[in-house]
């Protein structure tokens, strides 16, 4: 992902964010430094953290969001909160993109914070055009919202095809 693309990762199925987790790998495998803003999951469990760890300095992996619940499972109130939250974590989004601290950042369920007018579209692709021209972008989420596809180097999306919730005695 090198030249400073703009990828983005959608749809209903499973497997976004494991997705632009194989492309920060990846990215590390070519020496590329990664930094992964993660939204709308609540705060990190300790075994997701420690794995994570393990790959730093080259990947660095934030939450900005203090609930341990995902954020469509709190209250109005709570929620509330965590916009803040979030905006910090858009506000540090920024500040990455601006500076180039990153070969790649991947903004995992960026595409959800507007799906839940968090932010709008438009605050969204003025995020993305600022960006600093080396660095490539990953965007996820379960919706692609309408304006965006111009500001876009690739879209992939992700469905499930079959989903089999009962296992097959023989």
């Amino acid at each position: 992902m090198k030249n400073g693309k703009i990828q983005v990762i959608y749809g209903s199925g499973r497997g976004k964010s494991n997705a632009a987790l194989g492309k920060a790998i990846s990215a590390l495998s070519e020496h590329e430094t990664v930094i992964i803003i993660q939204f709308l999951k609540g705060s990190l469990g300790e075994g997701s953290k420690d794995i994570l760890t393990r790959l730093e300095p080259e990947l660095k992996v934030f939450r900005f969001e203090k609930s341990s619940a995902f954020y469509e499972h709190l209250s109005e109130e709570e929620k509330s909160d965590e916009r803040m939250n979030i905006r910090n974590g858009l506000n540090f989004a920024k500040k990455v993109m601006a500076t180039g601290e990153c070969d790649l950042l991947v903004l995992d369920e960026i595409l959800g914070i507007v799906d839940c007018g968090i932010i709008t579209v438009e605050e969204l692709i003025r995020t993305i055009k600022a960006k600093e021209k080396e660095m490539s972008v990953v965007l996820t989420g379960k919706v692609f919202p309408e304006g965006l596809e111009p500001y876009v180097d690739s879209i992939s999306v992700i469905e499930n095809v079959k989903s089999k919730t009962s296992s097959v005695t023989s």
